[in-house]
């Protein structure tokens, strides 16, 4: 949309213009709800404004409709709207902000210039869609073809009724209308649009079109979007080797050659994590997977590894047209292979005509290690360490395969990157001590030291700053430097989405992670993140479809079965669905006691703790990963089973054998506030009131949640339990209706702080006949 005759005024008059243009759009209800749901882009365009809606096509016609109906007020304002459907890509400009480009924004424009002030004009696409619904067919005024720019014919379509548009025929379609196109316009006069509206609801299932809604407002699918020329998958290499056992060999060198074309500027390459779903290429068609994947050249391959020798075969295929535009050939020993991943992107590039810069040609050559058996131990962890669903067990033998790799060439910068981001991973995520922040920082700086401009080691330190010293903006510096050194590299744009949903911004959040969806669209850590962000925001709805989303991506993730059976005990109070999900876990796996912990807290959310205590008594591992502080001993949690049962003698029995772990826990990390939490905790379920609230009055100093909007909430959530198992009623409850309106205070454990948490939680029966309690959890939000 554009002001007409923006450019005759006065300087102060343009601002006036702007200002209220900008109030009255942000004004409307189809704005604010796309917005709120995430699904608006709102960019300046000229003497006007665009507006990218995800959502329904029909989503900018109202929006047309509130700010034509509003400019009644407005009489100054001169407004003229297009809207169309077609293809448009999501980029960063130079200020690295949002912005969209392609042939549908185009397009869209050229809509847009054919009208006058008060037009609202629609191209034929949108009006097709349209006209399928007899709520708007009415107001749908075909005029015909009009040439515009560059001579380019277009179908505009009038879209006016009661209160707005404008109904008078554009000018520059009066112009160039010849008179056989008038005719035309005449005998169309009620125009019968047919195109198959099922194609539309089936772009927009599949986030696979190649059409979006633009009005100059428009709507964007990015991975359905037409693909760019420059655009590429690496799909999974084929394996030909005799010994099956070498695969990883194969997956391997297809992640090596996919990171270095991600390093090339003017390439765009899909992630490994979203490509690794087409590992049968050969079954499907490319076509398809390359409008899923949202690219124009797909390069297939197969490795055949004999002892010292290994055979590359590699083909680039044009997936519009299923044609092949380059393949080659590479027979070479281990060691004389090491250097081809470079290589052969560099081929690629200039077959698909992207130019390197200097730097770029530099780092192409560079081969990662000189020692072939080194370059083994990291592919073997490579394939291990990148799992979607790694587990502490995992990121261990990663970590030793890597030392391995380490021992054997020193000067493995690669390799003491990757080490260094496990090593950071599993102080994250699992073991936050000492040993292993000063490991990953060691690792992280030596691959630096080793190779300055290694993208790896810039994101390894990152995370080191990230989680071990919580320095936001400098962790920041490192991922850019990474972005810029990897630009295609979506693992860099989740944390610096991360960064800002730590810093509380979830709006900004839970947007950068829909636009890391966009470029790594079948990448389930992408769907676990955006089901965390809804879960802490308490979008139920969407957390459920992210989770939904991630057990279609990795249905063998335990990860996607027990998050989606807590959503939506969350959201609906119903544990069916977490008990359905895990009774259909095959018997023996439970890996870190996952499972365990899973089913062990549906029998007490139940209230069935004989099954509860069975549940404990049948599971061979003895720590259970439940809480955000790790593993804990399984005998914790059969004294909370006695406890809620009644059995107080047995409860304290339990908790006394268990304190040791807890202390030495925290002396061996002081400074991690879950560690206090947990032990807080503890110590309240002993009775030991005074030690309890310092302990949970600590955690909260260590993470406060003006410093961590993420797990600073779940800190006061402890505290919130303490209290309340203490006697401290007046504490407790203030802090838990504050907790219930704060994103971040949710998780699939006791600590969680949601209606349905605190409604059948034993954790909570302190409180249970107090009336701030009762009518706390009687209300029916959050």
């Amino acid at each position: 949309m554009d002001l007409v005759g923006y450019s005759t005024l006065l300087l102060d008059e343009q601002r006036q213009h702007q200002e209220q243009l900008t109030e009255i759009v942000r004004g409307t209800k189809q704005v604010r709800v796309a917005k709120e749901a995430g699904k608006l882009i709102r960019l300046p365009s000229g003497d006007g404004m665009a507006l990218v809606f995800f959502d329904s096509p029909e989503a900018p016609v109202r929006c047309a409709i509130e700010v034509s109906k509003k400019l009644k007020e407005y009489p100054q304002l001169k407004l003229r709207m297009g809207i169309h459907s077609g293809p448009i890509n999501e980029v960063r400009d130079v200020n690295d902000r949002t912005n969209v480009a392609g042939a549908g924004i185009n397009l869209a424009r050229r809509v847009m210039d054919c009208g006058d002030g008060g037009h609202i004009l629609l191209s034929k696409r949108v009006a097709e869609d349209l006209a399928q619904s007899r709520q708007w067919a009415a107001y749908l005024h075909d005029l015909g073809e009009c040439s515009v720019k560059h001579g380019v014919p277009i179908f505009l379509v009038n879209f006016h009724g009661d209160g707005f548009g404008n109904p008078e025929l554009p000018k520059l379609v009066q112009q160039s209308q010849s008179e056989q196109a008038a005719k035309a316009a005449g005998r169309t006069a009620q125009p019968t649009f047919r195109r198959v509206y099922i194609a539309m609801v089936a772009c927009v299932v599949l986030l696979a079109a190649a059409s979006a809604t633009i009005w100059l407002f428009s709507r964007q699918t990015p991975a359905a979007s037409l693909p760019e020329e420059k655009s590429i998958a690496v799909l999974p290499f084929q394996n030909f080797s005799i010994e099956k056992e070498n695969a990883f060999f194969a997956d391997g060198i297809q992640d090596d050659i996919l990171t270095s074309l991600a390093k090339i500027k003017e390439l765009r390459v899909i992630s490994r994590s979203s490509v690794m779903a087409f590992r049968e290429a050969a079954a499907q068609n490319l076509r398809q997977i390359g409008r899923k994947l949202g690219v124009a050249n797909i390069l297939e391959g197969s490795v055949r590894k004999e002892g010292d020798r290994v055979v590359v075969n590699v083909q680039l295929i044009d997936a519009r047209s299923n044609r092949q535009i380059w393949a080659n050939r590479y027979d070479r020993t281990l060691v004389d292979s090491l250097g081809l991943q470079g290589e052969l992107a560099t081929e690629i590039a200039d077959t698909l005509r992207a130019t390197l810069s200097e730097d770029e040609k530099a780092r192409a050559i560079i081969k990662p290690t000189q020692n072939a058996d080194a370059y083994v131990f990291y592919l073997r962890a490579n394939q291990i360490s990148k799992n979607p669903d790694t587990l502490l067990e995992d990121y261990k033998t990663a970590e030793q395969l890597y030392t391995q790799a380490i021992e054997l060439d020193p000067n493995f910068a690669l390799a003491h990157a990757r080490l260094a981001s496990v090593c950071a991973e599993v102080f994250r995520y699992y073991e936050p001590t000492e040993s292993w922040k000063t490991k990953a920082r060691v690792e992280a700086e030596t691959a630096l030291r080793l190779q300055p401009n290694l993208a790896e080691g810039h994101f390894a330190l990152g995370q080191c700053i990230y989680w071990m010293d919580q320095d936001y903006d400098r962790a920041l510096e490192q991922f850019e430097i990474a972005s810029r050194l990897s630009p295609s590299n979506a693992d860099t744009g989740r944390l610096i989405a991360a960064i800002e949903r730590r810093q509380g911004k979830w709006r900004q959040a839970l947007e950068a992670y829909q636009r890391v969806a966009t470029i790594d669209p079948q990448n389930p850590n992408t769907a676990r993140e955006l089901m965390y962000t809804n879960t802490s925001m308490r979008r139920w709805p969407e957390a459920a479809r992210w989770a939904e989303r991630m057990r279609a991506m990795a249905p063998t993730s335990l990860v996607a079965k027990i998050q989606s059976g807590y959503i939506d005990f969350e959201w609906k109070g119903d544990t069916r669905l977490l008990k359905s999900l895990m009774d259909q876990v095959p018997a023996g796996v439970d890996p870190d006691g996952s499972v365990t912990a899973a089913r062990w807290d549906v029998a007490m959310l139940q209230r069935d703790y004989a099954a509860a205590k069975k549940i404990l008594e049948m599971s061979a591992v003895n720590e259970l990963s439940y809480a955000t502080a790790g593993l804990t001993p399984k005998i914790f949690f059969e004294g909370c089973t006695y406890l809620a049962r009644g059995d107080n003698a047995s409860a304290q029995k339990a908790f006394e054998q268990v304190r040791p772990a807890f202390e030495a826990a925290v002396k061996e990390a002081p400074e991690i506030a879950e560690r206090h939490a947990s032990l807080g905790w503890l110590y309240a379920l002993m009775g030991q009131k005074n030690d309890a609230i310092r302990e949970g009055q600590r955690a909260v100093e260590l993470k406060p949640e003006s410093k961590d909007a993420v797990d600073g909430p779940l800190m006061n959530g402890y505290l919130a339990l303490i209290y309340a198992r203490v006697g401290e009623n007046d504490l407790a409850i203030p802090l838990i209706d504050r907790l219930l309106k704060t994103p971040g205070a949710v998780d699939s454990a006791n600590y969680s702080i949601t209606l349905n948490d605190m409604k059948y939680r034993w954790e909570w029966d302190p409180l249970r006949n107090d009336p701030r309690f009762q009518k706390l959890i009687n209300q029916k939000t959050p």
